[in-house]
């Protein structure tokens, strides 16, 4: 595991981002999709930075009850070395059972390696999207995590109403 410091994203980690994205991705996002997406008053944008190098970065954007990954990725030579999943931990401590208590994201279906590191993130595979992406006809998986406190408490509210 190689230590990140995941901070805010600033306008200097775009080249960086942009590289990540190009050969993370076969659809990439542009540097305009970029910068529309992170004007969005609900999106925010994060970078792993090791050693003054950015390792990786996330796009997310918040809502009333959930948070919604857009875009997740770690540079081709520090993959492996749970980057992402540090990405995740700090996601995941943004939850509150109060308020937003889930984080969906939604996964190409030939993204088999991306399906499997969600769901060792504790993601669930929850609904299919058919032809989810304009580029192709392919389908997407929407994932989910939920708050520990709030599936508990959910859980009992299904075994107290079903008695």
């Amino acid at each position: 595991m190689i230590p990140v410091q995941i901070r805010l994203m600033l306008r200097r980690d775009v080249p960086e981002v942009l590289d990540i994205e190009r050969v993370s991705f076969e659809f990439p996002w542009t540097e305009g999709d970029f910068a529309r997406c992170l004007r969005q008053r609900n999106a925010i944008g994060l970078v792993a930075e090791h050693r003054e190098t950015v390792a990786g970065f996330m796009l997310y954007e918040f809502h009333r009850n959930r948070l919604d990954v857009l875009r997740l990725a770690v540079r081709w030579d520090v993959q492996r070395q749970r980057v992402g999943e540090q990405m995740i931990q700090k996601l995941v401590s943004k939850l509150d059972p109060e308020r937003r208590s889930k984080i969906l994201l939604e996964v190409r279906e030939s993204n088999l390696s991306g399906q499997l590191f969600f769901r060792s993130m504790g993601f669930r595979a929850i609904r299919v999207r058919r032809d989810a992406y304009p580029d192709t006809a392919e389908d997407a998986f929407l994932f989910e995590y939920r708050h520990r406190a709030s599936e508990a408490a959910r859980d009992l509210q299904m075994t107290v109403g079903g008695s």
